[in-house]
C-alpha cells in the first residue's frame, strides 16, 4: 500500500511538472521580444584605423567608417574621411578611436610638429645618448630638467654643473639618420625635442654647443623648481664647502658670500723708488 502511494505521488508530480514546463515555454514564445531584434539607429562615424602619433598627416589607409549609435554619438565626429585627409594630428589616436575636432590640426596648419608648438614657445632638439636620454625612459609628454657640465675658463678645476632649465615637457623623443662625415656613411643619432619658450631656447642651444648636457625625468605631478648652486669638483671631493643658500623672506634664494682666503706671509722688496710685495712660500 505504501509503495502504490509513493507510485502515485511521483506520477502526479511528473505530469505537473510537464505541464508546468509546457506552460512555461508558450508563454516565453508568446512573449514579443522587444528591444532583443530591435533595430538601433546608427550613423556612419570616421575612425582610426591604426595607432596615430602626434603630427601625423592623415591619409585615406589612416581612416575608416564604421557605425555608430545615433544616441550615444560624440559631438563633432566626421562622416567622410575626405574632409579628414591631409589634415595633422595635434594629439595621438588610438585605433577604432573616432576622429574629434580636439585633435585636429587647423586647415592652414599643416601637419608634423609645428601645429602643436603653442603660441609663444619653441621646439628645440637635441642630440642624446643613452645616459643622457635617461636609459630610454624619455617619452613624448613627459617633463625634464636639463643640467649642463661646462667651464667658463676652459680649466678642468672650474667645471661646474648646474640645472639650467627646469619642468620642461618632451615633445619628441625617437631617433634620426645622420651622415657621419668621416667615414661618409649613415649613422643612427637619438634626438630630444623640448617646449621651450626663446630665452630657454638661448640657454639650451649654448649648453648642448659649449658644454655637455644631461637630462633628469621628473614626476609629472612635481611642479616645484628648487634653487641650486652648482657643483665644481673640488666641492663634490670636499675640498672645499659648499656655498650655502640663503634665504630671504618672501623673496627667492640667493647665494651666501663666498668666506674671504687669510692673507698669506708676505715681505715688501724696495729696489730704488720701485716697491713690491713678494708672498713667501712655506
Amino acid at each position: 500500500m505504501p509503495r502504490k502511494r509513493a507510485f502515485s505521488v511521483l506520477v502526479v508530480a511528473l505530469t505537473l511538472g510537464v505541464i508546468f514546463a509546457a506552460g512555461t515555454y508558450h508563454y516565453v514564445q508568446a512573449v514579443p521580444a522587444s528591444g532583443v531584434n530591435a533595430k538601433v539607429p546608427t550613423t556612419q562615424v570616421v575612425v582610426a584605423a591604426a595607432n596615430l602619433d602626434v603630427g601625423t598627416a592623415l591619409r585615406a589607409e589612416d581612416l575608416r567608417t564604421i557605425e555608430w549609435p545615433a544616441a550615444s554619438l560624440p559631438q563633432g565626429t566626421f562622416a567622410k574621411p575626405q574632409d579628414l585627409i591631409g589634415r595633422g594630428l595635434i594629439q595621438p589616436v588610438i585605433e577604432q578611436e573616432p576622429i574629434l575636432p580636439g585633435k585636429l590640426a587647423s586647415k592652414e596648419a599643416g601637419a608634423g610638429l609645428p601645429p602643436i608648438i603653442p603660441e609663444g614657445m619653441r621646439a628645440v632638439s637635441v642630440r642624446v645618448n643613452d645616459v643622457i636620454g635617461v636609459a630610454g625612459y624619455i617619452l613624448p609628454g613627459n617633463h625634464v630638467d636639463v643640467l649642463v657640465d661646462i667651464s667658463p675658463t676652459e680649466q678642468h678645476a672650474d667645471v661646474t654643473s648646474k640645472v639650467i632649465l627646469t619642468d620642461v615637457q618632451v615633445l619628441t623623443a625617437g631617433t634620426r639618420i645622420e651622415r657621419d662625415v668621416e667615414k661618409d656613411k649613415p649613422v643612427t643619432v637619438s634626438v630630444v625635442t623640448l617646449l621651450v619658450n626663446p630665452d630657454q631656447a638661448e640657454r639650451l642651444t649654448l649648453a648642448a654647443t659649449e658644454g655637455k648636457i644631461q637630462l633628469a625625468l621628473r614626476n609629472p605631478l612635481d611642479k616645484t623648481a628648487p634653487e641650486t648652486l652648482g657643483v665644481q669638483p673640488a666641492v663634490l671631493l670636499g675640498k672645499i664647502a659648499a656655498r650655502p643658500v640663503k634665504r630671504v623672506a618672501g623673496g627667492p634664494a640667493t647665494k651666501a658670500p663666498a668666506p674671504v682666503a687669510p692673507e698669506l706671509p708676505s715681505i715688501e722688496i724696495i729696489r730704488g723708488d720701485k716697491r713690491a710685495r713678494e708672498v713667501v712660500r712655506q
